[in-house]
């Protein structure tokens, strides 16, 4: 049975009004959230029987046509589409996924960069390696144990993060919708399953969240920061994704030229630096 393509099929269907998919609404004769399976059916063209199926998990060579009708019917952006693509034809073998290893180039790129906080992002957002500047403005992973190095389970489980990101609520979710969308690749990676299942058990936010089935990609955007050291910083990110394996990404953090917080992040690079032990 294909999980993800149930759950992320039911989770969009309840989204969506009979208002926003142009069909007639009498009030108080319905008892689900958002579209019938039905109408669902009716809009993408297909049978209910058939929408029922897939809806089930239950999808055997879904074609494009099939998908792009649904993407219509259930107005996906595009996010959501590529998503409901790679959901609905899944990977057939579950092989084990091999450890993740950074170039030494890439670590002498990282520390050419003193001005800018730049991480190494893996897997299930795996911090696989940071400058000395990322790590005073996050955290310093790599004094943390191997399975904290991970940027979902600080941001839930690490009291700091909360009170690090100004709108902490908005970044976490995001996060957790960027991490749907891996698992939509990698549906059978065991760590992924380790991850989740801990985060569900000791925080109710990601619980509630993870089970929204929201998708969200994240190659650029911008964030406000409240350090405990220099105070606030608003910085831009940028997520680039390396050729030779696409589940490892660059993110640079950037500040607006002449801006408070470009003042505010030399203070911390200036802090960093005379601090050896706390952000090596």
């Amino acid at each position: 049975m294909n999980t993800e393509l149930r759950e992320f099929l039911r989770s969009r269907r309840a989204k969506v009004t009979p208002e926003e998919a142009g069909l007639p609404s009498f009030p108080g004769t319905r008892r689900v959230p958002g579209l019938r399976r039905e109408e669902v059916a009716q809009l993408a063209g297909v049978s209910v029987d058939y929408y029922v199926r897939l809806e089930r998990g239950r999808s055997v060579n879904v074609s494009e046509s099939v998908l792009d009708a649904l993407a219509r019917a259930l107005r996906l952006d595009e996010t959501e589409r590529a998503h409901l693509y790679t959901v609905a034809r899944p990977t057939r073998r579950a092989r084990p996924l091999p450890p993740q290893r950074v170039r030494q180039g890439l670590r002498v790129a990282l520390d050419a960069m003193p001005d800018v906080p730049a991480m190494v992002i893996g897997r299930r957002t795996d911090v696989l390696a940071a400058n000395r500047l990322a790590r005073a403005l996050y955290k310093d992973f790599d004094a943390a144990p191997p399975h904290e190095r991970n940027m979902i389970r600080y941001a839930f489980l690490d009291p700091a993060a909360r009170e690090l990101y100004a709108d902490w609520a908005t970044n976490a979710r995001n996060g957790v919708a960027a991490l749907r969308v891996y698992a939509g690749r990698h549906p059978h990676d065991p760590e992924l399953a380790a991850l989740v299942g801990e985060l569900s058990v000791r925080d109710a936010d990601f619980r509630r969240w993870w089970a929204d089935n929201d998708v969200y990609s994240h190659g650029h955007g911008s964030k406000v920061l409240v350090h405990p050291v220099v105070g606030e910083i608003a910085v831009g990110y940028e997520s680039l994704v390396t050729e030779d394996d696409p589940d490892v990404s660059i993110l640079l953090n950037t500040v607006e030229p002449g801006s408070s917080s470009e003042q505010n992040l030399r203070l911390l690079a200036s802090w960093a630096s005379s601090q050896p032990n706390s952000v090596r």
